[in-house]
């Protein structure tokens, strides 16, 4: 059986403002012809498909168009959980569509997988299943994948508070060890005779994290786990969270963290991207293997110690052409908003421009003792943004508050 592991897409993020719609549809297609070329029978999508819980509507249309792809009319399994950054009621809303396209959908731990609803009426089947589990069977294939499945665990989605009055280290402790339980839990449904499989959203101990992350150890509410609370019975143990690509070593059996497919940090800049591709048999090591992505634009800082002149002749040259810029261009004075309109006039996808005055400090727009209140918020959106321009919508959404709070101050 051939698995295709992917993670944290993050649909609807934008970069400082810009929007990364273009380069998720092109991930989109890309995972699309992967999973053809590589003879995917199993799709596992380790949570964080969205960014937030109220993703625009272009997002969630593409998350649709992905499960229908990837489904390919039931001929294909996908395996879908919530991460911390999805909605889980947002994330399974389509579960109807997407059932009839081989994808099965977990927002909730221990949900129920929804099996109740139609076959494909392709070559997937799911002849077995329970909360936070299901058994994936494929036409052409005498075994099965079972996968046992854990949506991001917070104490909130659990519906528990596992302990009050705890010291920090006990608290971790207990979290880790009722993950460790549930997932053991989970695992009791393996059978010697099926490819056994876990999949989660969650921060293993010992696993690193990109500048893209929120935080070590307590990301997104959620404590560690311990690599030793993860359930040894495992031919795969997927994971999503981190979105840096790596193996955890400490772990009980082969698990890997995706990675995130874009970057979304310039200190992701030098960071390859990749999708974990698997060829297991029940009674057989797994075979593992990354596929690089080329999808994303890549983020690159330029640090431009002969000023503008050379940022310009950059750009002229070409440059890095198809990426994301962030510039530190050093300058004898702050930069005047002409100065940084015509940097951006002449590459759109310039994101941020980062003046650096002589003695090394960040150097602000230029000020001027005359300037309207309108323009004042332009150069303070402008300082605080790196570069960005206001949207004129903000703006005069800015004006109509301060006009308001003038006529209450007069009041």
């Amino acid at each position: 059986m051939r698995i295709l592991h992917t993670a944290d897409w993050h649909l609807g993020r934008t970069l400082e403002g810009h929007s990364r719609q273009e380069e998720h549809e092109r991930l989109v297609d890309e995972l699309s012809t992967l999973a053809q070329d590589e003879a995917i029978d199993l799709v596992l999508i380790a949570g964080d498909v969205f960014d937030g819980y109220n993703p625009p509507a272009a997002a969630e249309e593409l998350y649709c168009e992905a499960l229908a792809r990837l489904g390919d009319g039931g001929q294909r399994a996908v395996v879908v959980i919530a991460g911390n950054h999805d909605s889980p009621e947002r994330l399974s809303a389509v579960r109807p569509l997407a059932r009839r396209h081989g994808a099965v959908i977990l927002g909730y731990p221990l949900e129920d997988p929804g099996l109740h609803l139609p076959e494909t009426g392709g070559r997937v089947r799911c002849p077995t299943a329970g909360p936070g589990w299901v058994e994936v069977a494929m036409g052409g294939y005498s075994h099965s994948a079972v996968v046992a499945a854990v949506p991001y665990p917070s104490e909130a989605r659990l519906n528990q508070v596992l302990a009050e009055g705890l010291a920090e280290e006990e608290l971790q402790g207990a979290y880790s060890g009722r993950i460790g339980g549930l997932l053991r839990s989970l695992a009791m449904h393996w059978r010697p005779d099926t490819v056994r499989l876990a999949v989660s959203h969650l921060f293993v101990a010992g696993g690193e994290e990109s500048a893209s992350e929120e935080r070590p150890v307590q990301m997104g509410g959620a404590y560690a786990v311990r690599p030793s609370d993860l359930p040894a019975g495992a031919h795969y143990i997927a994971l999503g969270h981190l979105h840096r690509p790596q193996l955890i070593h400490a772990a009980p059996a082969l698990c890997r963290y995706a990675g995130a497919p874009l970057a979304f940090s310039f200190a992701e800049g030098g960071q390859a991207k990749s999708v974990v591709v698997l060829a297991i048999e029940p009674h057989s090591p797994p075979e593992a293997f990354l596929v690089p992505l080329s999808a994303g634009r890549p983020l690159v800082r330029w640090d431009a110690a002969g000023g503008l002149a050379e940022v310009h002749r950059w750009l002229e040259e070409g440059k890095d052409a198809t990426a994301w810029l962030e510039i530190h261009v050093a300058v004898p004075a702050p930069l005047t908003m002409d100065e940084i309109q015509g940097l951006k006039r002449a590459r759109d996808r310039i994101v941020a421009i980062r003046p650096v005055l002589p003695e090394g400090g960040v150097a602000a727009v230029g000020e001027s003792p005359v300037l309207s209140l309108a323009d004042r918020f332009r150069q303070f959106y402008h300082q605080r943004t790196g570069g960005a321009d206001a949207p004129e919508a903000l703006v005069r959404l800015f004006l109509e508050l301060a006009e308001e709070a003038g006529e209450e101050d007069q009041g």
